[in-house]
């Protein structure tokens, strides 16, 4: 909340502003910490300032996983030297390239002062520090050691959007193969097959004496032409539709299973979200954060509903008593090899640690995967894309073929 204040400094001079915090005690704890003593707080009424109108354009507004991480890595380097966290909040506001996490920083520097816990203030900008950062945080300033929480947390963020790269990098090129066939095979079939085809069809005198795959290109060649722009809004309104339909829960559950049924996609999926579970959990584990807590904040990170909703049924079974190794142990989707290695961190107290290698080794097998699998998609593409070719230049070649044998 945003306060008005009138006060007296150490001049015993009256001065006014404006501060943000949760309540008005927060704002005269912070006065008194200036050196100035109240008069009069009271709530900040907004109203219209032409003067405040700021013009955000799109993607403007949205920090950066990279710029966050190095925000996060000196923040921990700061604090690690003993520079007290609003100054370094000050610092960092100042060097970082990001304008919106400029205004944040800006915010979160104010609560803090305010007498805010670092994580409360982070929590108020949930769209740029997570539920994963401010849990790690809250657990670090609870423990004393928000040095090196922040250390977990910039590795984990690196790793995370290592993963993410290498996964589009892979797609990249076979994504722009397929756009090519796409606009590749419209352009024929648009243009043309329809001027080769009236004259094949001339010359044979009608469709009827045409091969029959001759006649169904001919056929789904005119179809094109003629409602090409009922095909447009089909594919685009079944896009829309699709992709508002996967944004709700039902949708987005239906959508994860899918994935988890596809045969090479699976694997990748369940990969990745083992990799994150455990460099996560790792990371909440080692900060401190109890295993129940640990267990709902991985099982909102995984990004998988279907993974989501077995871990959360592993979190009941810890609940009734068990060790968390046990339910996982009769997953379908985890490997032994995971419920074996959080079986022994749990019985050595090490549970952070052993997670870490299992994390390192799965991200490992998703390097390899993600290689195996974009140089098996690469080639793949370009024959379905020479058969596309083929296929039309035998569908109007065959019959002119045909038609010269007959002319000699």
């Amino acid at each position: 909340m945003k306060f008005d204040y009138t006060a007296v400094n150490r001049q015993n001079k009256t001065v006014s502003g404006e501060l943000e915090a949760p309540n008005k005690a927060a704002v005269s704890q912070s006065l008194s910490k200036q050196g100035y003593k109240p008069l009069l707080i009271k709530v900040h009424k907004s109203g219209f300032d032409p003067n405040n109108i700021q013009l955000h354009l799109p993607g403007t507004q949205r920090v950066k996983t990279n710029d966050l991480v190095i925000f996060t890595r000196q923040l921990s380097t700061m604090i690690n030297a003993g520079v007290p966290l609003v100054r370094s909040l000050a610092t960092l506001r100042t060097q970082t390239a990001s304008r919106k996490l400029q205004e944040v920083l800006e915010q979160v520097g104010k609560d803090v002062e305010g007498g805010v816990n670092f994580a409360d203030a982070l929590e108020k900008h949930k769209s740029v520090f997570g539920t994963i950062y401010t849990n790690m945080v809250r657990a670090g300033e609870a423990g004393g050691i928000l040095d090196e929480i922040l250390k977990r947390l910039a590795l984990q963020q690196e790793k995370d959007a290592s993963i993410r790269k290498k996964i589009r990098g892979a797609m990249a090129y076979p994504t722009v193969l397929l756009g090519i066939t796409v606009i590749a095979f419209f352009a024929l079939m648009l243009v043309v097959v329809p001027q080769i085809g009236r004259i094949i069809t001339d010359l044979s005198e009608g469709a009827a004496g045409l091969p029959p795959y001759t006649r169904f290109m001919l056929a789904l060649s005119d179809f094109l032409v003629n409602y090409w722009y009922f095909i447009i809004a089909l594919l685009v309104g079944g896009g829309f539709a699709l992709r508002r339909y996967i944004k709700t829960p039902k949708g987005r559950a239906r959508f994860d299973a899918l994935l988890l049924k596809i045969p090479i996609v699976k694997t990748l999926v369940a990969k990745v979200a083992i990799a994150r579970f455990a460099r996560i959990f790792s990371s909440l584990m080692g900060a401190g954060v109890s295993v129940l807590e640990s267990i709902t904040i991985t099982a909102g990170a995984i990004g998988n509903k279907v993974i989501e909703r077995e871990l959360l049924e592993a979190g009941k079974a810890v609940t009734a008593g068990q060790q968390l190794s046990e339910p996982l142990s009769q997953s379908q989707l985890f490997p032994p090899i995971v419920s074996q290695m959080l079986a022994v961190g749990e019985e050595t107290g090490q549970t952070d640690t052993i997670l870490i290698k299992v994390a390192e080794f799965y991200e490992e097998e998703v390097d390899t995967l993600v290689e195996s699998v974009s140089s098996l998609i690469e080639p793949l593409m370009i024959v379905v894309m020479g058969g596309m070719v083929g296929l039309i230049a035998a569908s109007v070649l065959g019959p002119i073929s045909s038609l010269s044998q007959n002319i000699r």
